[in-house]
Order: C-alpha cells, then structure tokens, then sequence
C-alpha cells in the first residue's frame, strides 16, 4: 500500500507533535560474508531492503537482465505470436538455441528457451519482434525500468551480454534487479515459465525440434522457490536473481559479481545463506498503535453557544480501516517501528469537517512505511461581522 500524503492546510504556528511507539528489541544473526560483491536480500511484499552488500553499486548483470526482457514480451504480445528470426538473431553467440535466419517460432517457445536455458538468439528474436529493433527494445527495457522504481539501470542488449551505447555501459544494480524480479513474479505466466522444469517445443514448420531443462538448480535445492535466473560473463561474473517463499515470507535476492570461472558454485552458497538469514531472523508483525491527539486550536473560530474570545478546539480523528489496522510487515527482531503524529499548534478558521489537519505516520529508521491522515471531527466556523450582527439579533429577541 502507497502512503497516502495529507492535503494542504492553513497553519498560523506550525509544530511537530511527535509520540513514538517502539516493538520489542531483541537480537539478531548476520548472514555472514558473502561472496557476492553486490547482494540483496528483499521483503517481496513491500519491497524493503532487509539485508544488502553495495545494494545500489552498478555492476554489468548478464543474463539476469532477461527477467526484464521476458516480462515485456509477456506484457506486449501473445504468446502464438509468430516471430521470424533475422540475421541478426542468428549471429548471437554461446549460450544459443542455434536458431536459423528466416525461421518462425511461437513466442511463447522462445520464452521457455530464454529463461530455461538462457539462449541469447532468442533474446534477440523477441526483442525485435517486440521493439523493432535490439535498440527499440533497449529503449522499452529502461523505460519499463524507470517505471518499476529502478534508479540505476541501463540496459542495452536483451540477453545481457556486455555491451556499452552513447548512455553507458549495460549494468543494474542489486536493488534494482530485485525490484525487477519483485515486479516480475506478480505476473503468473512468469511463473508458470520459470517453475517448468522441462520443456520441448519445434519451430513452426514442424523441422526442428527442441527439448531444454530448466538450468535453475535452485528448483532442486530448496522448497518454495518461485523464480530464479542465472548469468555469466566476463565482466559481470556469475551473476543470479530469485525469488522464494519461506514460512509465509516472500523472499528475493539478487547477486552480482559472486566469482569467476572455478567459483560456480557461490551463488548457490550466497543465495541459501541469505534466504536462511530473512526466514530465521525476520517476522510479521502489526504496527499499527492508536495515535494520541492532542485537539488544535481554531483562530478567529466560532460556534454554536460560543461567543468570540472563547478558545476554540478542533478534535482530530485518524483515518485508517480496521484491515490497515490489522495489516502486518515483515520486520527483524530487533527492528523497532517510531509513530510520528503531526499536528499545527492552530489553524485559520474555517475548518470542515472531515478536512485533513495533520498525519499519523510510521518509520523504521528514516524510512516511511505508511501514512494516515488525520481528519477534523467537526466543523468551525469563523468569526465575521455580519456573525456578531446576527448573534446580536439572536441573543437580543430570544
């Protein structure tokens, strides 16, 4: 849930009126040292950072940049699209499917052969079939990128491969790789994708046939994985993005840079090491706790019964449903949860009713969580001539 943000008000003489609320604090284990020269360890559910290694260095990503490519194709075409293979496609190097200029594939094929097996002439066939182009579909990845919430992602081929254009080197960061994949699981074809094992398909005219087997070892080696995706090259090294579920939590991490050629094994090692550390040290709490307001004086206020010079008060009430009260974060032992209620020392009068005169919020650190407003229970009126004329007239004949 976004946080909701409170409407302008007229404040005469601001203040912060500030009660904090904290859970309990206990300890908690590190994850240890990582291979990894970048990794994060993301909340799925809210997206929150819950461990991470120069999360937001950029690093080249190779192959994990294909979540990004397949979750376009998915979003922008069906899957019995015909897609014809160009030169291009074709020249791409190892890992391929060897795919021929001139043939035509299912779309959907040539996703199991992108995120089973990694095969960059796929890669190439969907982005130009999607984009028009590789730079197209480049031009479509970052936007996409952008809009997900990433803050420095470039990329420039849809296979990963290390490549550099007039806006930089191809490279992600940790975070926003996770963000990626975070996005990415949301959609249920990724996931039927990414979850198949093997799969076997042959191109249109019925000539070739293809068998692949899902490279994620990760399926064989832990239960509630949902997603995952591996890469390599030289400058990136071996690379992984994934996704799982653990006691009700949702998961991610991403690795980049975690070894070379002979250290093939470390992102497996990493990524457990990880998921172990947020299942064994991360819970869902409430963090929901009933704000104390203070009521805000009115100036130039009247009301009912009230002649002018008497202080008026408005009482202020939280907007927030019983569900957002009984919502729950993931939260670490030892991590405490500060409520901030803002309010104005007073507000120019008029006041509506139901207007919004302040915020009861939530952080962890510095971070905000969630935003409530806080309304006004009832309405004032304000101070006028003609008000003390009638007033006048009414006191006088009755």
């Amino acid at each position: 849930m976004k946080p909701r943000h409170i409407t302008a008000i007229t404040i005469l003489t601001a203040a912060i009126l500030i009660s904090q609320v904290s859970v309990q604090t206990v300890s908690a284990d590190s994850p240890g040292n990582l291979y990894a020269l970048s990794a994060v360890l993301m909340d799925g559910d809210s997206g929150r950072v819950l461990y991470e290694k120069e999360g937001d260095t950029p690093r080249p990503n190779a192959s994990t940049t294909k979540v990004l490519t397949c979750i376009l194709a998915l979003e922008n075409a069906p899957g019995d699209d015909y897609v014809t293979v160009s030169a291009n496609a074709a020249s791409q190097p190892e890992v391929r499917l060897n795919l021929r200029e001139g043939e035509q594939y299912y779309l959907e094929d040539l996703l199991y052969s992108l995120m089973l097996k990694s095969h960059n002439d796929s890669a190439v066939a969907i982005a130009e079939h999607i984009g028009g182009s590789v730079e197209g579909f480049a031009a479509m990845m970052n936007a996409k990128a952008e809009e997900i919430g990433c803050t420095d992602t470039h990329f420039v081929t849809p296979n990963g491969l290390d490549a550099s254009d007039s806006g930089g080197e191809h490279h992600t960061t940790a975070r926003d790789l996770s963000l990626i994949m975070r996005y990415a699981i949301r959609n249920k074809t990724f996931l039927k994708i990414t979850q198949t094992r093997d799969y076997a398909f042959s191109d249109l005219g019925g000539t070739r046939q293809f068998s692949i087997h899902n490279t994620n070892a990760l399926l064989d080696m832990t239960d509630g994985v949902l997603s995952g995706k591996t890469g390599f090259t030289g400058n990136a090294g071996y690379c992984y993005v994934c996704a799982c579920e653990k006691d009700g939590k949702t998961l991610i991490v991403s690795l980049l840079g975690c070894g070379w050629p002979n250290n093939r094994t470390y992102k497996w090692k990493d990524t457990m090491a990880l998921l172990d550390y947020g299942s064994a040290n991360y819970e869902y709490r409430t963090f929901y706790q009933e704000p104390v307001l203070d009521s805000v004086e009115v100036t130039d206020g009247v009301t009912d019964g009230q002649w002018p010079g008497s202080k008026i008060r408005v009482e202020g009430i939280c907007s927030v449903s019983d569900e957002e009260k009984q919502k729950k974060i993931l939260l670490r032992k030892d991590e405490s949860v500060t409520q901030k209620v803002v309010l104005p020392r007073k507000l120019l009068a008029p006041v509506t009713k139901g207007q919004s005169i302040g915020s009861v919020s939530y952080y962890l650190g510095d971070q905000l969580l969630y935003s409530f407003p806080v309304l006004a229970r009832q309405s004032i009126g304000k101070i006028s001539y003609q008000w003390c004329v009638d007033r006048v007239f009414h006191d006088f004949f009755h």
